[in-house]
């Protein structure tokens, strides 16, 4: 008789907010009957739970993470000429913002321990810098990639001794902690995204801007409603980026459960870390000393990677490579003029990573049988 297949995604949505429908539904309906579906009561009432919960003065709703990103370059007035230092490794959003703004992104390496930029190659890039280069550096906008901060202390000296501020792409990293402050707490701003598979997601798109500097914050709200802080009248020209209120409902109900769900991840990720600590093959994520990393993803480096993962499909297991081709050497920045073996760390991570099955609905049972399967194979 042949066995059924146990298949396990990535990660399910539906089961995720099934035990939450019946809230998720009366929060809906609430904005069904006021009609308020752009900047209602909602909206408010969301950004100041998430700036609670983030430990900032001001959260700004905005479209998407992507817009975030823009909206706070923009506010900085980031343009043509300018420079934004950053890392490769990442979504494409993170550099594509800064190139949409006409300015050049400067791509620093990684730390291959956390996959984080590395703040030491920041500083022996601008200790090379001319002058002129470091005056027209606008921003240090590190990525807390997979749900842990980068080296946020390393970072804040180095841009205090140049005088350029920190945007912090933390999409990937609400509610992590790095030495007792939240992610988007820690520089001017932090930009987040809801997409629907972030450990905090919506039902579509959204993102929020973090920020304790009240004049910051102001320029951002101008910024996502076209520049007009009255209707018709345009201060600046801005863009028509702002969180629906619908997805502010929902996204209210879930910021309630994250703290449990980010809990959850955690054991899993624990789970993951006893079972595969002793295969040569496989070298596991690393948390920081004084962190907590939220799991967005659980990628480990696999020796023979897309053997094991083509092997884990087979077997009825999902897994996902972030990201396959680092942003230095993707087509459309061609023109940056970088090549092959330029950014060692970064192409080495996109060559050998890959994310296992993480999130809250995946039972402990579901855990163990990815560790073991991942083992028999990759073993």
């Amino acid at each position: 008789m042949e066995t059924t297949l146990k298949k396990i995604p990535l990660l399910d949505v539906p089961a995720q907010t099934q035990p939450i429908r019946a809230e998720l539904e009366e929060a809906i309906a609430r904005v069904l009957d006021h009609g308020r579906y752009i900047l209602g009561p909602e909206v408010a009432e969301f950004e100041k739970a998430v700036a609670d919960y983030c430990g900032t003065r001001h959260a700004i709703g905005c479209a998407s993470g992507s817009d975030a990103l823009s909206l706070a370059l923009m506010a900085l007035s980031v343009g043509p000429g300018d420079r934004v230092i950053t890392t490769p490794y990442s979504f494409f959003a993170t550099v594509s913002a800064i190139t949409r703004l006409g300015a050049t992104p400067v791509l620093i390496d990684i730390d291959p321990a956390t996959y984080n930029i590395d703040a030491a190659a920041i500083e022996r890039h601008l200790a090379t810098a001319s002058a002129e280069e470091i005056a027209r550096t606008r921003a240090i906008m590190p990525v807390h990639l997979y749900g842990q901060c980068a080296d946020m202390d390393a970072l804040l000296a180095i841009a205090s001794r140049y005088g350029i501020p920190v945007v912090e792409d933390a999409a990937q990293a609400i509610g992590a902690d790095y030495r007792g402050r939240r992610a988007g707490a820690i520089g001017l701003c932090g930009c987040f995204s809801f997409f629907p598979s972030k450990n905090l997601g919506g039902m579509g798109d959204g993102g929020m801007l973090t920020t304790n500097d009240a004049d910051f914050a102001a320029k951002l709200r101008l910024l996502r409603t076209h520049g007009a802080e009255k209707k018709y009248y345009h201060r600046v020209v801005g863009m028509n980026s702002r969180l629906d209120t619908l997805q502010a409902a929902v996204l209210q109900v879930k910021l309630r459960y994250l703290d449990g769900w980010t809990g959850r991840r955690r054991h899993i990720a624990a789970i993951y870390n006893r079972a595969l600590a002793n295969i040569p093959t496989i070298t596991l994520p690393v948390e920081l000393t004084g962190c907590r990393h939220i799991y967005n993803q659980y990628v480990v480096r696999v020796t023979q990677r897309d053997r094991v993962r083509a092997a884990l499909a087979e077997a009825g297991i999902a897994s996902e490579i972030y990201y396959p081709v680092p942003l230095h050497l993707q087509e459309c920045f061609a023109y940056l003029g970088y090549k092959p073996g330029d950014l060692a760390n970064s192409e080495s991570a996109a060559a050998s990573t890959l994310a296992l099955p993480i999130s809250h609905e995946h039972t402990d049972e579901d855990i163990q049988h990815v560790a073991a399967t991942v083992g028999q194979i990759a073993g």
